[in-house]
């Protein structure tokens, strides 16, 4: 069964009003919606493979279309608890295989305001329907950058979390042990405003890990932000170069200082996704819904059938050989956060258009990801951020790499980025349980010979302030 490709691909199915109400109706237990919460009136849309009680969730494969969810998935209950209110379901590259936009029976999508390119993938209709205003807030998924490409070619934000701060209970996995559920906005603070709600602890989702109460530090002040080495050639269109160029600029005014660091362990942990074990674990969490077809399915999209055909030929000897490989990389990649708060990259070396797309589906989609397919292997949390316009108008964006629970400092610097003013919590000590308010002098200040004591323990700024005259 194909279906027809909708006038508006980005989204799968729009709800009515009547479907909304129901839908939150079913997670509050009352008609009433909820007055006040944090995200009131917020209308958002959820990627088709994460599921809303008594909707299907197809996940871009047409035989799924006839089997609605039994129970939302508890990243949507989150939402809704909060005042969100759901709008429908948007369209992705199928089984979340993909980084283009266009591995979808119900139509490709393109990029906004630029019809002859890619709206990048996998969660297409979810940056896209934020980039035109139709919802507020999006779910997508993110396991080797699609949260974060579409975000790029939209010219939105798009947030990967830490993996498990977000469940992803109630979502079809792609790889599940690297699965993370993305959130796409138009601003960094809308951004943490959804991640706020979204992060809470659930003991069902095997997979899900709780903020600990020391984390990595990130600092306010003073921001080291590192950058590839100089004599690292970044694989960059010419477009692409002249726009990363000029950020590069542009961290050097937000930065007190900016290091150059080695890259390549992080670009060889990003080959391991296609080339290592990690395909056998996608193929894992698809194989029951094929059935006895396998890869043979007349649904499956004739792409997403090659990137898993090697599957099959995975050992276990292959799987634990990657694994060793990743620890080894990871190792080389951990004094980067000795030196620097955050890692600033490309998303993509390029923009392709849906023609250079159809005329090599799997190079360039495996192209797009060299520098976002390392980040969830490395358990490092991201978020793509506009960073100005390529000198063809296409949009062009960088992407904040940081260590794993430093999210809540990433999004501080991403809003530096953005010129977003930073935002003092209402309540300075509102704290995450674990954590005190701490006042510091004397040598313990920032700057000064002690403050690494600080730092050692995960201490974290909140702000700077003066005792009152004596």
């Amino acid at each position: 069964m194909t279906p027809e490709p909708a006038a508006a691909p980005e989204w799968i199915r729009r709800f009515t009003d009547e479907e909304s109400a129901r839908i939150v109706a079913t997670e509050l237990g009352s008609e009433d919606g909820v007055d006040g919460g944090p995200l009131s009136g917020v209308r958002f849309a959820a990627k088709d493979n994460i599921d809303i009680a008594g909707i299907p969730s197809t996940a871009a494969f047409p035989v799924r279309a006839g089997q609605p969810a039994e129970s939302s998935a508890f990243a949507v209950r989150q939402l809704v608890r909060a005042g969100a209110v759901p709008v429908g379901k948007t369209n992705l590259d199928q089984f979340a295989t993909g980084l283009v936009g266009t591995r979808s029976p119900f139509g490709a999508c393109h990029a906004v305001g630029h019809p002859q390119y890619v709206s990048g993938g996998s969660s297409s209709g979810s940056a896209v329907a934020v980039a035109t205003g139709q919802v507020d807030l999006a779910l997508g998924t993110d396991t080797a950058g699609s949260g974060r490409v579409p975000a790029a070619f939209n010219d939105i934000v798009g947030l990967k979390p830490t993996r498990g701060l977000i469940s992803t209970s109630g979502v079809l996995p792609a790889c599940r042990s690297l699965d993370c559920v993305s959130i796409f906005t138009r601003t960094v603070h809308e951004a943490r405003a959804a991640f706020t709600a979204l992060a809470t602890f659930d003991p069902t989702d095997p997979y899900a890990r709780p903020m600990p109460a020391h984390r990595p530090h990130l600092a306010a002040v003073p921001r080291v932000i590192a950058i590839p080495a100089r004599d690292v050639a970044l694989d960059l269109e010419p477009e692409h170069r002249t726009a990363w160029n000029a950020a590069l600029d542009h961290a050097r005014e937000i930065a007190e200082y900016v290091v150059e660091i080695d890259i390549e362990p992080f670009l060889a942990a990003a080959r391991l996704l296609y080339q290592g074990p990690w395909l056998a674990e996608r193929w894992n969490a698809i194989a029951s819904i094929l059935g006895t077809d396998g890869l043979d399915h007349p649904d499956l999209d004739p792409a997403v059938r090659r990137v898993l055909s090697g599957a099959g030929a995975i050992t276990g000897a292959d799987t634990f050989a990657g694994f060793d490989e990743l620890a080894r990389l990871r190792r080389l990649t951990e004094p980067t956060w000795d030196v620097a708060d955050a890692l600033l990259l490309p998303v993509t070396p390029c923009h392709p258009t849906l023609a250079q797309v159809a005329a090599d589906p799997v190079g360039v989609n495996s192209r797009l990801g060299t520098y976002t397919n390392f980040v969830n292997l490395l358990d490092l949390c991201a978020i793509s951020v506009p960073a100005g316009r390529r000198t063809d108008g296409l949009p062009f964006a960088v992407q904040l790499i940081a260590p794993a629970f430093a999210d809540d400092r990433l999004l501080d610097l991403a809003a530096t980025w953005t010129g977003e003013k930073a935002e003092e919590p209402a309540d300075q000590t509102a704290l995450r349980p674990g954590w005190s308010q701490l006042a510091v002098v004397g040598a313990h200040l920032s700057g000064l010979p002690l403050n690494g004591q600080l730092r050692e323990l995960g201490a974290t700024l909140s702000r700077r302030t003066r005792t009152a005259p004596a």
